[in-house]
């Protein structure tokens, strides 16, 4: 018979996927982010939270971790994956291009936030070993939090998003001698100072040589024979081998595991096999990460902070303060602009995962008392728990303290009634500026109409009849001069948007031709009703020209297939159109067109 089963093995995997399942979409649906959801989880969750009752109140240990230390190893991965991914989205030449924010910026960063956090502790009264330990753990932010949020809001090519990623990426590269630093000063060490960090950057130097060394050479080929099996299982297992196995290489050669993983990016992504890669990784990464941010809510001890909240909030606030003002100026002096030097400080300011490694590690050596360790990694976790509310604040301010712009003098400009156009086509994005060639092609007078200011000015530069307004008001629709136009196309697919604009056109110009495009064949019919003599389904026309391409690809002769989808296209128009009849509006259709 087997032994029974140690259900608590599974336990905080359960509570983890828990978390992930259920407490995060709830707290999604109060629009708190996920991140901070985790944190909150993984804190009420700890040993530190409900586990301090389950003395008083036992069933409470089936919803409290066991052990810590079991999920923040596989919270590692998170991070892991994290970098690999942002490795594949860079290379090796935009990092060159980045060298002056990476070394420059991020390495006076390191330096000036690590001598004034020491100074302070040592005012507090801490020796000059201690304070420097404090002090280089404190001067790192989260890679992890801070590139998830930029990543989520789609904003890590802003100038923002690309100094913090540099700051980031050269306190990723900091680590390395920092830990190297620990073991010189551990009092059990041989050694000198300056011959352990020698040996420190050789080694890390040699590691990286041969990892991007062997990568060039092997990623490629490896991958190549792996795709050519045409097995989905054999793409996976040998992408998670390659960021497993250089991460292994890379903390080995006593770099962080993350780095190396972010190698392994840069080397695949100069490869064919980059876009398959992210997909396989991407939603591992997503879940290893929420793990991570669970094991930091874990590692807030809410027990301390409630035995010494004036003490732990007072080092928070102070070590925030203090990079704050530190990175914001170095940005400042590095020619980074206000509003992102700002949002920078403020994703930056708070501390990262890297402190809870340097800590516990100085803990081990010594170098650090266990009260210290406690309320110093309390007070880390307490604070990255705070970015979202920081990065949110700074982002706000910096949008206030933005210079405003001068307005391009373009926008101004107003179509010439001296001229009157036969077409006004709403929208000048991809398919506005297709149909604008189109009528050119034919020698129809058109004029468009959008408001993206930045599109309407550099279409004007190029010399296209394109004009900043709202055709939803009368006044700019009477100066487009549609008194003498014959059509108009609307080509935005905000679909309110279109069903304002139609109203608006078919109530001041009752004879004008409105063709629209139209989200499903459901808006298609209501466009219909509101008065469109064409509506285009962007479902329909895409399946008819799918169609076409592949009957015609089969061999279909082509005139027999266009005229079958023509026939096609006219049996939706009049479903569609009949829907408006049956509510007692008229329309006009489209003439057929002749068939081949």
């Amino acid at each position: 018979m087997a032994a029974e089963s140690d259900y608590t093995t599974y336990k905080d995997a359960l509570l983890v996927l828990g978390t992930a399942g259920v407490v995060v979409p709830v707290l999604h649906r109060y629009r708190i982010s996920p991140v901070l959801g985790f944190l909150i989880a993984g804190a009420l969750l700890s040993p530190h939270g409900l586990g301090l009752l389950s003395g008083a109140f036992p069933p409470l240990n089936w919803v409290t971790v066991s052990s810590p230390e079991r999920v923040a190893a596989i919270a590692e991965l998170g991070v892991v994956f994290l970098l690999f991914l942002i490795g594949l989205e860079l290379s090796f030449e935009r990092l060159v291009t980045m060298r002056r924010l990476v070394f420059g910026l991020g390495g006076m960063q390191v330096l000036v936030s690590t001598s004034l956090i020491a100074l302070s502790a040592i005012w507090y009264g801490q020796s000059p070993t201690t304070a420097v330990i404090i002090g280089a753990a404190l001067s790192l932010s989260s890679t992890a939090i801070v590139i998830e949020y930029l990543a989520g809001q789609k904003r890590l090519a802003s100038t923002a998003g690309r100094t913090s990623f540099a700051i980031l990426l050269f306190q990723d590269l900091a680590v390395v001698p920092i830990l190297f630093l620990l073991g010189v000063l551990d009092p059990t060490a041989n050694g000198s100072l300056a011959s352990g960090i020698v040996l420190a950057l050789i080694q890390a130097i040699a590691a990286l040589v041969i990892i991007v060394g062997v990568g060039r050479y092997v990623l490629q080929p490896m991958f190549r024979i792996v795709a050519q099996t045409q097995n989905s299982d054999m793409f996976i297992a040998t992408t998670l081998f390659v960021v497993v196995g250089t991460s292994f290489a890379t903390a080995a050669s006593g770099l962080s595991m993350a780095l190396g993983a972010f190698v392994a990016g840069l080397l695949l992504a100069e490869t064919e096999y980059r876009r398959a890669v992210q997909t396989t990784i991407e939603p591992l990464k997503s879940l290893l990460l929420g793990v991570f941010f669970f094991s930091v809510g874990l590692s807030i001890d809410l027990g301390l902070l409630l035995a010494n909240p004036i003490h732990i909030i007072g080092i928070t606030l102070g070590h925030i303060v203090i990079q704050l003002v530190v990175i914001y100026g170095l940005a400042r002096l590095f020619s980074v602009p206000r509003p992102a030097a700002l949002e920078t400080a403020g994703l930056l300011a708070p501390g990262g995962e890297f402190a809870f490694v340097i800590l516990t590690l100085a803990l081990g050596y010594k170098l650090v008392s266990p009260q210290e360790t406690s309320i110093l990694l309390t007070s880390v976790a307490l604070s990255m728990a705070l970015i979202p509310l920081f990065a949110s604040l700074a982002r706000r301010l910096a949008r206030s303290t933005a210079t405003p712009v001068a307005p391009d003098p373009e926008l101004a400009v107003m179509p010439s009634l001296d001229n009157p156009a036969t077409a006004l086509v709403v929208g000048h994005g991809r398919v506005g500026q297709l149909i604008g060639d189109m009528l050119e092609k034919h020698n129809v007078s058109y004029i468009a109409v959008d408001r993206d200011p930045r599109l309407v000015g550099a279409m004007r530069r190029e010399g296209k009849p394109v004009y900043f307004g709202d055709v939803r008001q009368i006044e700019f629709l009477n100066n487009c001069g549609l008194d003498t136009a014959k059509a108009a196309i609307i080509t935005i697919h905000t679909q309110s948007e279109i069903d304002q604009i139609v109203t608006a056109l078919r109530a001041a110009y009752p004879k004008l031709l409105i063709v629209s495009r139209a989200k499903d064949a459901s808006h298609a019919s209501h466009l219909y009703k509101l008065g469109v003599n064409d509506a285009v389904p962007e479902n329909i026309e895409a399946s008819l020209q799918l169609s076409e391409a592949t009957l015609v690809g089969l061999g279909v002769p082509t005139g027999l297939v266009i005229a079958s989808i023509h026939e096609k296209r006219d049996v939706f128009r009049a479903e569609l159109q009949g829907a408006a009849k049956a509510a007692g509006t008229e329309t006009r259709a489209f003439p057929r067109r002749k068939t081949p």
